[in-house]
């Protein structure tokens, strides 16, 4: 399954994930936007009643000895790895958070679609409608099969950079920058912020409406079998997005990205492994998929199943 899946990324092109080409990432990368103010605590009009409240969060952290234990275990794989890679996870079973060598943001590659679909169920409930069909054919491609055209419209109808930018500063992701003009590919984040906008999508108390939740965990579970690599790694049921790209701006490297939620164990689990600079897409997604795997260890306690190329 990860072979077809890397073959079809070949095929697809070095320039990206999915089909459309450069659409996704610019040549070079923008200085980041300057600091946002803080994020309202209601967004009156996107939840299912009209006004959801938006939870800050003040999630316990894993305990002193396991998150010791877990940092070591990341530290040494990474140790040997090539590039940078850093991981968030939310239990959303025990309220714990974890986050690893959070710092500079990544790339999003095409895991800023998740984000994308976000802005859009929003925009609609604002206007008090579901997606119509146009809208509902380009999400399907955009999350199911990396469609890159398809992405690139529904940046269009979100408002682009301001649009997106708007909605995820009012949801309180704040250190997320979204690419400028047809580059949605070039939106920078760090992992925290991505599982952010996973449980922002997904969770029952969140500003999605039910009907809208089961749609995008509809999409993210029905992944075209080549793309279901990443923290799908780490077992269990899993609802998933990834991105890949052969980066101009770091001389060819390789963005490897994978998000998702994984029902693992008794465990619900929101997951986003971020990474850069491999020399290329299988040893990316070794070591993405070596970390969610080490990862859910860390909250489950139970052995994971790691299926990655490169070990």
């Amino acid at each position: 399954m990860l072979l077809r899946g890397i073959l079809l990324a070949l095929v697809a092109g070095v320039s990206g994930c999915g089909n459309g080409g450069a659409a996704g990432a610019p040549p070079a990368m923008a200085a980041a936007p300057p600091a946002l103010a803080a994020a309202p605590e209601r967004l009156p009009g996107d939840g299912a009643s009209g006004a959801a409240a938006i939870q800050v969060s003040n999630a316990a952290q894993l305990p002193k000895a396991a998150r010791q234990e877990l940092d070591l275990a990341l530290d040494r794989y990474l140790r040997g790895r090539p590039g940078r890679t850093a991981v968030s996870v939310q239990d959303r079973t025990t309220g714990v958070q974890y986050a690893f060598h959070e710092g500079q943001p990544f790339m999003l590659a095409s895991v800023a679609k998740v984000d994308i679909l976000l802005a859009l169920l929003l925009q609609a409930q604002r206007e008090h409608r579901q997606l119509n069909a146009h809208q509902r054919a380009l999400a399907d491609r955009m999350i199911r099969y990396s469609d890159n055209d398809s992405a690139h419209d529904l940046y269009v109808a979100i408002g682009r950079q301001a649009g997106l930018t708007r909605t995820l500063h009012r949801l309180g992701v704040r250190d997320t920058y979204p690419g400028g003009g047809r580059f949605w590919g070039a939106t920078r984040s760090n992992p925290s912020d991505q599982v952010k906008v996973l449980d922002l999508l997904t969770d029952p108390t969140g500003p999605v409406s039910a009907v809208n939740r089961r749609y995008a965990l509809g999409l993210m579970s029905s992944v075209t079998p080549g793309q279901v690599w990443g923290v799908s790694a780490a077992g269990g049921k899993v609802a998933l997005k990834n991105g890949w790209l052969p980066a101009e701006a770091h001389g060819g490297l390789w963005t490897i990205n994978s998000v998702g939620r994984v029902l693992v164990a008794d465990h619900e689990l929101l997951i986003a492994v971020l990474s850069e600079r491999s020399p290329d897409m299988p040893t990316g997604i070794a070591t993405v998929e070596r970390v969610a795997g080490l990862a859910v260890k860390g909250f489950t306690g139970a052995r994971a199943h790691v299926t990655a190329l490169g070990r």
